[in-house]
């Protein structure tokens, strides 16, 4: 039996993005482990039948000793283990577990990348993203190692900086979603009109644009809609802290809900779906959740979140950071609700046709039996 080792840097998020993915893998006879950070959900990854085993790594953090332990990590666990394919999904894990992968000498190696993240913001890169590129490009130049993007802008960077060959690139659009749990779902008709964002609580998702352009519809908007943030806080530089979002948020006209486990169905209680991001996002995964729900989308032109709405049909794009223009589609599609229908419906056809989770699946299952 063929083995594969999916890492991944935190437990929650290999259930909400990587699952499907492991679960058809060992219905077709591989021996699947994963690797990641106990967040409190291990029970859920083994209740599926997987192996979980802890994975020794700071998700945000800078600190050398604590790289330098994942590293090693990684490399003592694929020399004494040797197994078939290792899939590292996000940077950390890419850049670590590539060098690890390739001293060890692993056949196969799956870099899935999720996400570049505020370290290749902006047009001049820092010294620490010129290392982090001199790395990886040292890890995947070498045969039998497949990187897959979730959209042509990374996949573009990655070519032209010379830090993967293009036959060495698969593109697979998102993480995909289930279109039998998340089906289309007609927009409840009990005021008032909910907008959500679902989300981690650190600023480069949009939030302050989002709560900027909620208060400036207050006077006219109070009473009629609710604005709903949806995420827990997390240790990113970049993450507000409790008392901050309380501050901002007064709980009626603007809510801050915390971490929820109930996400699919708040999306089905909402009506508009944003995520103002100027984070370098891979595609995520709320917006093309919303799409199979059948909710209108208002996102950015940034890299990954323009991939999820043709502008006008199933939504709309804004420039990053622009409140003003954000204020100015909310409005819109507040007022409008056979508009909001039309494009939720859109929004369907879209995730039938572009996110099928078992499309996904397929592509992830031919690259391991590619690479074995």
């Amino acid at each position: 039996m063929k083995r594969l080792y999916l890492i991944v840097n935190e437990d929650r998020f290999f259930l909400s993005h990587r699952k499907d993915i492991a679960l058809a893998a060992q219905k077709n006879g591989w021996e699947v482990k994963i690797f990641c950070k106990d967040t409190g959900q291990r029970q859920d990854v083994e209740a599926l039948g997987l192996e979980m085993v802890e994975l020794p790594i700071n998700p945000t953090g800078t600190n050398l000793k604590e790289e330098l332990r994942t590293l090693r990590f990684l490399y003592n666990l694929y020399r004494k283990d040797k197994p078939d394919v290792v899939h590292h999904v996000g940077l950390k894990n890419i850049l670590w577990g590539g060098i690890a992968a390739k001293l060890a000498k692993i056949k196969g190696v799956v870099n899935a990348v999720s996400g570049l993240g505020v370290l290749f913001s902006g047009e001049d890169y820092s010294l620490e993203t010129k290392l982090v590129l001199e790395a990886m490009r040292f890890a995947n130049n070498r045969k039998s190692v497949a990187l897959i993007f979730q959209n042509q802008e990374d996949k573009q960077l990655f070519i032209e900086r010379h830090i993967a060959l293009p036959e060495q690139c698969e593109y697979i659009k998102g993480s995909g979603v289930n279109l039998d749990e998340y089906v289309y779902t007609p927009e409840p008709e009990i005021p008032p009109v909910k907008v959500i964002l679902t989300a981690r609580m650190v600023r480069e998702k949009g939030i302050d644009t989002l709560i900027e352009a909620a208060e400036s519809l207050r006077n006219e908007m109070e009473g009629k809609v609710v604005f709903q943030l949806c995420g827990g806080l997390h240790n990113n530089p970049t993450g507000y802290k409790a008392e901050e979002l309380e501050k901002l948020c007064d709980g009626k006209y603007i809510q801050w809900l915390g971490h929820r486990n109930d996400v699919r169905e708040l999306l089905m209680q909402s009506h508009i779906v944003t995520l103002p991001s100027y984070y370098r996002e891979g595609l995520p995964k709320s917006l093309i959740e919303a799409c199979a729900i059948g909710r209108p989308i208002i996102t950015t032109f940034n890299y990954g979140c323009k991939d999820t709405v043709d502008d006008g049909k199933n939504g709309f794009l804004i420039t990053p950071r622009d409140a003003s223009a954000l204020a100015d589609k909310l409005r819109i599609l507040i007022n409008d609700k056979q508009l909001r229908i039309q494009m939720g419906m859109n929004g369907r056809k879209k995730a039938e046709a572009e996110f099928s989770v078992a499309e996904v699946v397929k592509k992830h299952l031919e690259i391991y039996r590619k690479l074995s």
